[in-house]
């Protein structure tokens, strides 16, 4: 009997909550000093004040939780939801009391660094009973990863703001957050560059004659035209219509170290950040990894590999594979450039912790 009511006593004090609110402390303040005055001249009127004043502080806890009692919340978040950014959300509550209604009822989400935040707590002034009310918020979720708990809370100071009781809810519907989408430093210059070796990559694998134009650096000397190089006096080159979209081929290596976790969370956000980029623009993307091989469009749309980047972990693994086409543009992120040379990606752009390095304010977020 007295485990049954020290569960029953825990589940309640986990789940309500009070608070003194500054009004409260002047309250109970005047509530001693009554009190003592009481006692001192043993004034009828005065005792007669003082357990008017005691009751009413037990009528606002007693009310506060009431206001509270069988308040039912549920979220349901878009289907797509990038972390860090602020994604529009629908809250449902519900008040089961089928005759007394609830007052002045604020929902919030609890400030945990693993938990998601709303832009702003909602205010509900009434909610009456057996009433349904929906809201549009805002919410935004720290990190990637499947969220299966999300924690928020009721808060009441009703009726007369001397106790502010709250309310904890958990929330056992699972949401599955991409990693970030929006650019980190470094991100752009980055993504511009290697849009440019893009160009420069998919210029002249076609075999319909386009034109002939004027060399540029670091071009092959196959697509030369010496006729046209001697009747101009510069070197030409002879360009070919595309006979396919541009492809890009993008590997990313599993086989992590421990002590390099922050750079793989940073190195998933840069995948992320770039295949969104390179998609939006029209890019083909193929997306690999250490038993994962996905094609964009040809197998779904970009959201499938954003949401195989929001569930990997790294796993150790014999070796690479050799890239699929030789004639995509190839993207490896990995930190052991040396394996993927020796597995065919000797033409591939190779962003290792070198090129990509953490920023000590992620590596901070990481170990926390």
């Amino acid at each position: 009997m007295r485990k049954r009511w020290q569960q029953i006593r825990t589940a309640v004090v986990r789940r309500f909550r009070y608070k003194v609110t500054p009004g409260g402390l002047l309250f109970m303040l005047a509530i001693v000093l009554v009190g003592f005055a009481a006692l001192v001249s043993t004034y009828n009127l005065l005792f007669l004040i003082e357990a008017a004043m005691l009751a009413t502080l037990l009528v606002s806890g007693l009310v506060s939780r009431l206001s509270l009692a069988t308040l039912e919340l549920d979220f349901l978040a878009p289907e797509h939801v990038p972390a860090g950014r602020y994604v529009p959300g629908k809250l449902f509550v519900r008040n089961r009391k089928w005759f007394m209604p609830s007052f002045s009822v604020r929902v919030e989400a609890i400030r945990d660094p693993d938990s998601p935040t709303l832009r702003s707590g909602i205010y509900f002034p009434l909610i009456a009973g057996g009433a349904a009310l929906e809201e549009t918020v805002e919410v935004r979720f720290p990190r990637r990863g499947a969220y299966r708990q999300n924690n928020f809370a009721f808060l009441t100071s009703f009726p007369f703001g001397f106790l502010e009781k709250s309310a904890r809810v958990t929330l056992r519907r699972e949401t599955i957050v991409y990693p970030s989408i929006d650019p980190r430093p470094g991100f752009d210059d980055l993504l511009l560059g290697i849009a440019g070796e893009i160009e420069t990559h998919y210029r002249g694998l076609g075999r319909d004659f386009y034109r002939i134009r004027p060399y540029e650096a670091l071009e092959s000397a196959r697509h030369v035209d010496w006729k046209a190089t001697a009747h101009v006096g510069s070197l030409q080159v002879r360009e070919f219509a595309r006979e396919q979209e541009q492809t890009v081929e993008v590997f990313l290596d599993r086989d992590i170290p421990p002590a390099l976790d922050a750079w793989f969370e940073h190195a998933i956000d840069c995948c992320a950040f770039l295949s969104w980029r390179l998609s939006g623009q029209g890019a083909s993307i193929h997306f690999r990894s250490q038993g994962f091989a996905f094609r964009q469009p040809e197998d779904g749309d970009i959201y499938a590999i954003l949401r195989y980047l929001a569930l990997v972990y790294p796993q150790r693994s014999e070796g690479p594979e050799p890239p699929l086409d030789a004639t995509s543009y190839q993207l490896v992120l990995t930190p052991a450039p040396g394996r993927f040379r020796e597995a065919g990606w000797m033409d591939a752009r190779i962003l290792s912790p070198d090129v990509l390095p953490v920023t000590r304010d992620e590596a901070e977020t990481e170990r926390s």
